[in-house]
């Protein structure tokens, strides 16, 4: 399932060419354009899912595999000293690019925001 609108399913097609710092049948990882961290990627799913509730259960193993990938690319990402992984779901969590994906941040230390209730 591809958006003929979504960049990521656009980089995904190989019509808009970028580094693949990772790349399998499932997903991709390139570097973000717009870095918060010293090490900032995106994991991407070549499949289109605008968020994770339009996924369903049998594309979910998906996920999976991203997280299990990521585990083993440490060295590879320079993640050795530790990584946040972040999905901003929906407008109101600051996600700007509709298609489901990850950032994995890394490269220095970080403050986890503090919310007052």
């Amino acid at each position: 399932m591809t958006n003929d609108n979504c960049i990521f399913c656009h980089i995904a097609s190989g019509e808009i060419s970028t580094k693949k710092l990772f790349e399998n049948d499932d997903f991709f990882i390139i570097e973000d354009i717009a870095p918060v961290a010293k090490y900032h990627y995106l994991a991407i799913p070549k499949s289109h899912y605008p968020t994770l509730d339009t996924m369903e259960n049998k594309d979910r193993e998906v996920l999976g595999s991203i997280f299990a990938t990521i585990g083993t690319l440490t060295e590879k990402l320079s993640l050795q000293n530790g990584y946040r992984l972040i999905i901003n779901q929906g407008e109101d969590a600051g996600q700007t690019v509709f298609h489901l994906h990850i950032h994995i941040i890394a490269g220095q230390k970080m403050n986890f925001p503090h919310f007052k209730r």
